[in-house]
């Protein structure tokens, strides 16, 4: 991710000076399904959350939802040259609430019919409000912004299946790398595949290149899997890639968990850190090089992870966060506190063995 917004990356070729592009749209696409494997553990993780219990997880997703969503829209108003995530995952949080008593072999049907399914009809939608001059907020966090919630909500469906599983289990973990692997393999042999009958080899940068010409379809708009393109075989890649890299993860977690504490600080605080790093790239002085501002933010992330992790416990605005929805879902309660408030990364811990 920070890699990705200093502008390391550049195409990824054969090239090992290119590899560092392998970030750019994976680690988005990766951040949005652990937003979808967060929804799923705060609503019950491998035992999905019935009755009143549900509708409390439900107010709690809510309340963090809005809180990201203020967060998001505070951030921008520094007009770095971050594409902030954030308002689109507030949408996404409530997309995914219709869905939380859905079976892991459901939601991951849905979601390849989403994949499928979405990117051309907001590509239709979106040409549809240009021709209108119907550019809204609304329109752009769904259709045509930087993270449209009607097809980025792929991957926070995948990322709920996630949580329906036992992910402490080492045949899960293998079944999912293989899986991962394979639609990754797959989404990006489609996507080069189709731009050879449909683009003339020239993948498509993305679906607003059919936006602006009303007058015309072109199936080459749907071709590639470049990143962030928004094709269906982008969506499936990217998504492979993000399965089979958190299954990597809780191996390597389980397997090293001292050596890897220092990352997994970092993923304990994943929204003060993101929030951060967006003020610190506006703080830095414009001459900064890109490979500079990487190390600096990378060294900065887990320094200072890992010492507030051992001071304070629990990330700021992951506290704010906590304690806003507990207080609300408890309210439901009329204010009596149960055992099914328990932070995230408590949570987690408790299902698969694996700190965040």
């Amino acid at each position: 991710m920070f890699a990705a917004h200093v502008g390391v990356t550049e195409e990824l070729t054969w090239a090992p000076s290119s590899w560092s592009a392998v970030v750019h749209g994976r680690s988005a696409a990766l951040f949005a399904v652990l937003a979808g494997v967060s929804i799923g553990l705060l609503s019950g993780g491998v035992r999905p959350s019935t009755g009143h219990a549900l509708v409390r997880a439900r107010v709690r997703i809510m309340v963090r939802a809005a809180w990201v969503f203020v967060i998001g829209g505070v951030l921008e108003f520094l007009g770095t040259d971050v594409a902030v995530i954030l308002s689109y995952y507030a949408a996404l949080f409530f997309l995914a609430l219709p869905f939380l008593r859905w079976s892991p072999d459901h939601l991951l049907l849905l979601s390849a019919g989403l994949a499928v399914a979405t990117p051309p009809t907001a590509l239709v939608l979106a040409r549809l409000a240009v021709a209108a001059d119907v550019e809204t907020p609304f329109t752009a966090l769904l259709l045509n912004g930087e993270y449209p919630a009607l097809w980025w909500w792929t991957f926070v469906l995948v990322g709920l299946a996630l949580a329906r599983l036992d992910l402490a289990d080492g045949r899960v973990r293998v079944s999912l790398f293989v899986a991962g692997t394979a639609a990754a393999v797959t989404g990006y042999l489609l996507g080069w595949l189709s731009t050879q009958l449909l683009a003339d080899g020239v993948p498509s940068p993305g679906l607003e290149q059919g936006y602006e010409d009303p007058g015309t379809w072109d199936p080459a708009w749907l071709s590639g899997a470049q990143p962030h393109s928004g094709t269906p075989f982008w969506l499936l890649a990217s998504a492979g890639v993000a399965v089979a890299a958190i299954a990597v993860c809780l191996v390597v977690a389980d397997a090293l968990p001292r050596l890897i504490h220092p990352v997994a600080s970092v993923g304990a605080m994943a929204l003060t850190v993101y929030s951060l790093q967006v003020v610190a790239l506006w703080a830095l002085p414009p001459e900064t090089s890109p490979g500079t501002a990487w190390v600096l933010l990378s060294a900065g992330a887990v320094a200072s992870s890992v010492a507030w992790r051992r001071v304070a416990g629990r990330g700021p605005l992951e506290r704010l966060l906590a304690w806003s929805s507990d207080r609300a879902a408890r309210a439901i309660d009329g204010g009596e506190r149960t055992g099914e408030f328990d932070p995230p990364d408590v949570a987690l811990r408790s299902r698969t063995r694996t700190p965040r």
